[in-house]
């Protein structure tokens, strides 16, 4: 596959996944407020795969749109990245993994923005608006639960020692994007991770969150390798056009 493909498919998947996953939380938020904040997330999320998928389509040609590849993919081809694809478990679960891909995300975009690939830089522009917001309330909600009562504390602890082993793969390029990083498409992995960590650093530490050491990390979903959790996620989110192939309402 081009690599230029691959990375874009990334982009999109990662923000699919994830949007799809806040979404299971719409009607079953703590506060009304807060469900509508992580469904206007997950609207956003899904938007952003909408427009990288609508690009890798057109690279790829023929007949593929963005329904097909986002709906009749099979789990070894999705490239989202394994934190992404995590249950919720709680609310603090949910919060967690959403300020640690933001905090990525953040620079990530930033990176992006100069690309000389248009349609990525374009994206990454109105991405990073999103971003922004969503960076800024995931972040407030960890430092609330970590201040918070012993119960919350204990929770985002748990919570950090179930996803940290993810983490590192959101910096560790893939072999499509070491290629891509030749031509100075993708940003220097070493930066967007030496941000995200500066960011990681400063509201753990406000919120007294520690983070886990000796930790085997996972990677993979990059390369297609996925944990359990995607392949049960791809069964409730495509099995109406799978079923229905091509229905409209």
């Amino acid at each position: 596959m081009n690599n230029l493909i691959a990375y874009t498919l990334h982009l999109a998947d990662n923000a699919l996944v994830l949007g799809h996953r806040n979404s299971e939380w719409t009607g079953h938020g703590p506060i009304l407020e807060q469900d509508i904040a992580l469904s206007n997330i997950s609207l956003d999320l899904i938007g952003q795969a909408r427009n990288f998928y609508q690009y890798a389509a057109e690279l790829i040609g023929g007949d593929s749109t963005e329904d097909s590849l986002a709906y009749f993919r099979n789990a070894q081809e999705y490239k989202n990245c394994l934190i992404v694809e995590q249950n919720n478990g709680d609310w603090g679960k949910t919060i967690l993994r959403q300020f640690l891909v933001s905090a990525y995300q953040y620079p990530l975009y930033q990176h992006l923005l100069k690309s000389p690939d248009v349609r990525i830089s374009a994206i990454s522009e109105k991405s990073l608006k999103e971003v922004t917001y969503h960076l800024r309330w995931s972040s407030e909600w960890v430092i609330r639960l970590g201040q918070g009562t012993e119960e919350s504390y204990r929770r985002m602890n748990n919570a950090m020692h179930e996803l940290w082993r993810f983490t590192e793969e959101l910096y560790t390029p893939a072999s499509y994007e070491r290629e891509l990083l030749k031509q100075r498409i993708t940003g220097e992995p070493s930066d967007i991770h030496s941000a995200w960590q500066s960011r990681i650093d400063g509201v753990l530490g406000e919120a007294g969150i520690r983070i886990p050491i000796n930790v085997q990390m996972m990677t993979g979903g990059k390369e297609g390798r996925h944990t359990e959790y995607l392949q049960q996620l791809l069964e409730e989110m495509q099995y109406m056009q799978r079923t229905y192939p091509g229905v409209e309402w």
